[in-house]
């Protein structure tokens, strides 16, 4: 297991991937079908968008929590 230090990186890398996963996955599949090469035209667009994913969640998933905490502050 990693050192609790990490969790701010570990967890924005966790939902970057699961996100990006089913994001290109899905998008990929819709605008060019599922043949023989779909691994290969999933996998280019994973590796382009993952970065950029994993960047804004890294930087912002704080900021965003902290909107959605003032959101959804009025006890039920």
């Amino acid at each position: 297991m990693l050192p609790k230090r990490l969790l701010p990186v570990v967890g924005p890398f966790l939902m970057s991937v699961l996100m990006v996963t089913l994001m290109t996955a899905v998008v990929t599949a819709v605008n060019t079908g599922i043949d023989a090469n779909f691994p290969a035209r999933w996998g280019a667009a994973f590796v382009v968008a993952w970065p950029i994913a994993f960047t804004f969640i890294f930087l912002f998933a704080k900021r965003i929590n902290l909107i959605a905490q003032r959101i959804c502050s009025v006890e039920s």
